[in-house]
């Protein structure tokens, strides 16, 4: 269900025309200082802030943005995908895929309701729509051409997707370099283990000791 404010319910009773703008609010991280960092970019005409959540933004407009999908609002734990088609060559767009991490960055997208007979925009933008970017690829334009950067979102319900690290087994973390560290996580009970060091068990007749393969010692072992 869509949710319309006080005011824009008022201003849609008018039966007048619509005229609605979509912002895109991106946080990833500065590559040099690893820091976070904000860059808006929406559907309007030139720059402008505007105050969400009591809080004041600065969106980019006109040259980054080519086109956005329709946003379609469902109900439900679906992982919904959404589109946007950038251009490559803006340097706010260049500067978000150069300049800052955007794998898995967390994105939001607004709804700006304007009137269009006054350009007076109706109330507070409205979030359509929360997730992160799935990819963000930089294609170089040919000779005489226009380069579109393809963004590809994914809603939040990726989240949900997400396999736990408690079900990693033994055999996958060995993938990475003959890791070792969930060796014992099937295993009920205490396992004794000694790291970095050597522990000497003094044997019997008959017995011997054998190197566990950790870097310590077992016990004697009998026949």
């Amino acid at each position: 269900m869509r949710d319309w404010s006080a005011p824009e319910l008022t201003y849609l009773q008018k039966r007048g025309g619509l005229m609605i703008r979509a912002l895109v609010w991106v946080t990833a991280r500065d590559r040099s200082t690893g820091l976070p960092q904000t860059m808006g970019l929406w559907t309007g005409e030139e720059d402008r802030e505007f105050v969400i959540g009591g809080v004041t933004r600065l969106y980019h407009g006109a040259g980054p943005f080519i086109g956005i999908e329709p946003i379609v609002m469902t109900t439900g734990v679906q992982v919904r995908m959404q589109r946007l088609q950038l251009a490559s060559f803006s340097a706010e767009v260049q500067q978000l895929a150069l300049g800052y991490d955007v794998s898995l960055a967390p994105v939001e997208i607004h709804r700006a309701l304007y009137d269009p007979e006054t350009g007076d925009l109706i109330d507070e933008p409205k979030l359509a729509w929360k997730g992160q970017i799935d990819q963000l690829p930089l294609p170089t334009a040919e000779v005489g051409g226009e380069a579109v950067a393809d963004v590809q979102l994914a809603s939040s319900a990726r989240d949900l997707t997400r396999g736990l690290t408690l079900t990693k087994s033994d055999a996958v973390q060995q993938l990475r370099g003959g890791d070792r560290f969930r060796r014992y996580q099937d295993v009920t009970g205490k396992v004794a283990v000694v790291w970095g060091a050597k522990r000497a068990t003094a044997g019997t007749a008959g017995g011997s000791a054998t190197r566990d393969g950790i870097g310590g010692w077992k016990g004697p072992s009998h026949a």
